[in-house]
């Protein structure tokens, strides 16, 4: 995430500049590729104004917020940036299933039916790169992910390695 931090009539602190970009790093968790954030600080007389705008793939997501506390404005103007960002998430997911149609076992005849009960199975097309356990390993400990579906070299099969609900990676290799 690419933070810029602007003072406006204040003098700049670190210790200001550091409490904003930390708040609106956490931002980051929502989003996996990168994003540009802005935040202004102002101060005018009595009123102290928290400025954030961050651009998401071409949306401008913009909030304000103005207290006699800067620190008290950069709390309320991530709390209005974060309500703002799931909504567009949720947005985003919305809109992406939709334009894909989630497969569903009962959809032959009943088109506009969804059994309540059964989840919908979402297709997602992966790329597998040619790596070793050991680079997979190392590339799902840096992404955000999950799993990392890649293909060995040495056998030519698609492999998956996973994170294991006891901290430990799982590697999963087909048997002939």
């Amino acid at each position: 995430m690419d933070i810029t931090v602007t003072f406006r009539h204040i003098d700049s602190t670190e210790s200001l500049k550091e409490y904003a970009e930390e708040k609106l790093s956490k931002i980051g968790k929502y989003f996996d590729f990168p994003v540009d954030a802005h935040v202004v600080l102002t101060a005018e007389k009595f009123r102290r104004m928290a400025d954030v705008t961050i651009n998401v793939n071409g949306t401008v997501i913009k909030a304000e917020e103005e207290t006699e506390d800067m620190y008290a404005a950069i709390d309320q103007v991530m709390d209005k940036i974060e309500t703002q960002v799931k909504k567009y998430r949720e947005k985003t997911r919305n809109r992406r299933v939709k334009s894909e149609g989630p497969l569903t076992a009962g959809q032959g005849d009943e088109a506009g039916e969804i059994a309540a009960d059964e989840p919908d199975i979402i297709l997602e097309k992966m790329v597998a790169k040619p790596m070793d356990a050991e680079e997979a390993a190392m590339q799902l400990t840096i992404s955000q992910q999950d799993f990392l579906v890649f293909r060995n070299p040495r056998s030519g099969d698609i492999n998956v390695i996973y994170k294991r609900k006891d901290g430990n990676l799982g590697l999963i290799e087909p048997a002939i």
